[in-house]
């Protein structure tokens, strides 16, 4: 029997870290066929705070209790160690699921997780937001045109400043490291602009605080279509250029002030063989537009645009750097 699909979404939203309590719930607050109806932490005391901040009915420290409070969907915002066995609890419990970045910990557990999802008919969704900027979509659409021709070369840059401390971030156990906060967004912005990838070879690195993680990681990605992809990571660098750039056999694009950058409009540069450069503005809420589209797909029962599959493969090819680097 086919299961009737709600008018309205609630969710629940399992971790009540900073991205959750000062991003994502403000933002749910913005849709209008969406509502955060519950919120789990391992902290009796963290769920209660954070309910009461943002007028959440319910808050719970037991996971099963949380699971049973009549939500839909749950964005698992948990630490890296916790989504797979989150995730899999979610589906079981017959929830569309929505996790952070990265999927889990290494491929085998996100092949099960995807195989849970599937045998209990849930959809499984990943956060990464790039793929939903508006001037991530036109530089896709130019690709596609093939107005810059062949692609020889996409790069990425994700340069922060996080400092060590006991945040699972910094923990190698917890899947912390530069290059699975981070380094996760610009492989998924890489396939989404130049697609598969047949082969990697790269650097990680501990260059500033020495610690158990690496604190920066390169590497040269080659697609299966022709052309090489490349990004740049670090949690040590106080300012950077983070950028994206592509170069085609007939012109080049580039988007600035888009990655480590919510708040400033982002800039879409086109030089096209015989034209003018063309540079465009564009300020937008790319964790608003991928909820949009997200809750587009939970209410039609229709595949998300990020799929399950997407964290897989990103995962896949963080292994193989890792195992390149041991």
């Amino acid at each position: 029997m086919k299961k009737s699909l709600p008018k309205k979404l609630k969710w629940g939203v399992a971790g009540c870290g900073r991205y959750a309590e000062n991003t994502f719930i403000p933002t749910m607050h913005m849709m209008r066929k969406s509502t955060v109806h519950s919120v789990f932490s391992g902290s009796n005391e963290r769920a209660k705070a954070v309910a009461q901040k943002h007028a959440i009915p319910q808050y719970f420290s037991n996971y099963d209790d949380f699971l049973k409070s009549g939500i839909d969907a749950v964005y698992v915002s948990s630490a890296n160690a916790h989504h797979y066995k989150q995730v899999i609890e979610a589906a079981r419990a017959g929830k569309n699921i929505l996790c952070e970045k990265p999927l889990a910990l290494n491929p085998a557990e996100a092949e099960e997780m995807i195989r849970v999802c599937k045998e209990n008919n849930v959809m499984l969704s990943v956060n990464y937001v790039f793929h939903f900027h508006p001037l991530v979509r036109k530089a896709k659409e130019i690709i596609e045109n093939e107005m810059i021709g062949k692609i020889i070369s996409i790069s990425t840059n994700f340069n922060i400043e996080i400092a060590p401390s006991s945040n699972f971030r910094h923990l190698k156990s917890g899947g912390g490291g530069a290059l699975m906060d981070v380094g996760t967004h610009m492989i998924d912005l890489l396939r989404f602009f130049g697609g598969e990838v047949s082969s990697v070879c790269g650097v990680m690195d501990s260059i500033v605080y020495n610690s158990e993680v690496d604190d920066f990681a390169s590497a040269i990605l080659k697609f299966e279509n022709g052309g090489y992809g490349y990004f740049n990571v670090s949690f040590s660098s106080k300012r950077a250029f983070n950028r994206v750039e592509i170069l085609g056999h007939k012109g080049a694009i580039s988007i600035e002030k888009m990655i480590a950058n919510r708040h400033s409009p982002s800039k879409l540069t086109i030089l096209l063989d015989g034209e003018a450069k063309k540079s465009f503005r564009k300020r937008a809420n790319k964790q608003l537009l991928l909820l949009k589209s997200l809750q587009r797909s939970f209410l039609r029962n229709e595949e998300p645009v990020v799929t399950g599959y997407d964290g897989l493969v990103n995962l896949k090819i963080m292994e193989e750097l890792r195992k390149q680097c041991l």
